[in-house]
């Protein structure tokens, strides 16, 4: 009997890039959902996380606290925060499909959850050096928001991309 060093052919997965960027808009909505309406209940400015966002863009200046949000400021925030959700689920997406995460529901509903916490500490305490405002919106809130996010990425994933390769097979 001969043992083959190459008897299992591994193929390679590639993500399914329309339900990852879904993914990430639908993700991305629900996030500034539960970020301006959780800032209104704690008694903020409701509007915070969007000059937060758009002070990525415009640099802090854009942090001045107003009675209305400038059409300019609301999509900057929009942009950058949409582009980064879909960047955020592109990744997500990557590591799903390369280690086979979507193999069940609860599989890839822990990568989501893991990915989420993960992206928490890097956004609120790794991008804190280059976006310092970011520090004052640490807590259970955003760390929470940020592991809905990666749970609503890998569900809608999961859902998106199953019917999408058998299509495509």
């Amino acid at each position: 009997m001969q043992l083959h060093m190459h008897s299992h052919h591994y193929a390679r997965r590639v993500p399914v890039w329309r339900a990852a960027v879904i993914g990430g808009c639908v993700a991305g909505a629900v996030f500034l959902v539960i970020q301006v309406v959780a800032a209104a209940i704690i008694g903020h400015d409701a509007w915070a996380p969007l000059r937060m966002i758009a002070a990525i863009y415009f640099g802090d200046d854009a942090l001045a606290p107003s009675i209305t949000v400038e059409v300019g400021t609301l999509l900057a925030a929009l942009g950058v925060h949409f582009a980064l959700s879909i960047v955020f689920a592109l990744i997500l997406a990557v590591i799903i499909a390369c280690f086979s995460l979507d193999s069940s529901v609860g599989m890839a509903s822990v990568a989501g959850g893991v990915f989420g916490a993960l992206l928490y500490v890097v956004n609120y305490y790794g991008m804190t050096q280059l976006f310092p405002w970011f520090a004052d919106a640490r807590g259970w809130v955003s760390a929470l928001d940020h592991i809905v996010f990666g749970l609503i990425v890998s569900d809608a994933y999961m859902r998106l991309e199953r019917p999408a390769r058998s299509g495509a097979a």
